[in-house]
């Protein structure tokens, strides 16, 4: 392909996922759905006229992971922290908690009974399946009320960092003994004391900078950060959402110290910039790992009934530990917290990262594929008809 075809090709892409977005905001299907199968479309077309097929699999690691490390510091950077807001912290903590131990425990125990390997290894297969995604939740709850929307981003952003918390401690402990939990302990106080170094740094960089370019050089520093932390199987989502949350509230820190070395007069400017790049590349990052997803999905394993009967059961259990966790514990409304609970790009993340040796032939992306367009699509449903109840409420008031 010429340098131009590409060209036209990568930004024709981008409009597309542009114009899903407008799309998503009208009809409450989610882009991401959209983008996979405009993904497995191109991938029909490349296998009906034999094109040559590019293996673009190997480079979803890396697309995904800066799509997380965006999509987490955007969210963060939207958050307005006060002390009435400590209740739905705590509850969406909980939440995250504890919906992640329970749907991992029920999906083990299915895997098991499925493929019959070891507990351990359907654990570790498992937990893929019960991180809610950040980078669908938090998009799709943008038109929901102020209240509810907190808490999705909240409990979306805690059920990142605590799944890749238990993904790392599952990974490094095929046997957990007590100094297991106590390492875990040790690495969790040192990510939180690198998380606050980290936030001095580059709030007193962005202050003291005088080149034009202060937000591509921050993103790049909390990103390096961030693959450093984690090549040594530390929780380092942890230091972005810390980092998020600092800067967009760093303002409120009366200390006179601090405000005298770190708050300058366009600090809310700069922060306001930061959060509107980090946006634009959360956008282009999710578009390109998303169309690669879908492209590089075997569609043909949708054939078999198996990995239907499995995907369904799966979805089953997701949804029964969320209403009964809504309905029995915060025993609140059901309803669209019932349905904001997708997969999507950290369950492919985390996937792609299993070691060969503890992956389960039964549990492919096929079943994966069904498992996120499954939650996408009972999602937008659930979002359509809140919306077609509330606007009716409105007419009848």
């Amino acid at each position: 392909m010429s340098t131009y075809a590409t060209l036209i090709v990568l930004s024709g892409l981008v409009i597309f996922s542009y114009l899903f977005d407008l799309i998503a905001g009208k009809t409450k299907i989610p882009s991401v759905i959209l983008l996979l199968l405009l993904g497995i479309g191109i991938r029909l077309g490349v296998d009906y006229f034999q094109l040559p097929i590019i293996n673009l699999g190997k480079i979803l690691p890396a697309l995904g992971t800066l799509g997380l490390i965006l999509i987490v510091f955007e969210g963060a950077l939207e958050l307005k922290y006060s002390q009435d807001k400590n209740t739905v912290i705590k509850k969406s903590f909980v939440s995250a908690l504890c919906i992640l131990l329970l749907t991992s425990c029920l999906i083990t125990a299915a895997f098991v009974y499925i493929s019959g390997q070891s507990i351990y290894h359907c654990f570790i297969n498992a937990i893929p399946f019960c991180v809610v995604s950040s980078a669908i939740a938090i998009p799709s709850a943008s038109h929901i009320s102020k209240d509810k929307k907190e808490f999705i981003i909240y409990e979306s952003s805690f059920s990142d960092i605590l799944t890749v918390v238990l993904f790392n401690f599952m990974i490094s402990n095929k046997h957990i003994y007590v100094s297991s939990f106590a390492r875990l302990g040790a690495e969790l106080i040192l990510i939180l004391l690198v998380a606050c170094g980290s936030c001095l740094l580059l709030l007193y960089l962005i202050g003291r900078l005088t080149h034009h370019i202060k937000s591509f050089l921050i993103i790049s520093i909390l990103i390096l950060v961030y693959s450093i932390g984690q090549s040594y199987h530390l929780s380092s989502l942890i230091i972005v959402l810390a980092l998020g949350l600092f800067l967009n509230n760093a303002g409120q820190i009366k200390i006179t110290w601090f405000r005298k070395v770190f708050i300058y007069p366009t600090l809310g400017h700069d922060i306001k910039q930061l959060f509107q790049l980090s946006a634009e590349s959360a956008f282009i990052m999710r578009t390109f790992f998303f169309i690669v997803f879908g492209f590089s999905i075997n569609i043909y394993q949708l054939e078999d009934i198996a990995t239907l009967v499995n995907g369904a059961f799966v979805l089953m259990l997701i949804y029964l530990v969320r209403f009964a966790y809504l309905k029995l514990v915060l025993k609140g409304s059901l309803m669209p917290e019932l349905v904001i609970i997708p997969r999507g790009l950290i369950s492919v993340l985390l996937f792609y990262n299993l070691p060969e040796d503890l992956k389960i032939p039964q549990v492919g992306t096929g079943l994966l594929f069904l498992v996120i367009l499954g939650t996408s699509v009972i999602m937008s449903l659930g979002l359509l008809s809140t919306k077609k109840q509330a606007n009716q409420e409105f007419k009848d008031v």
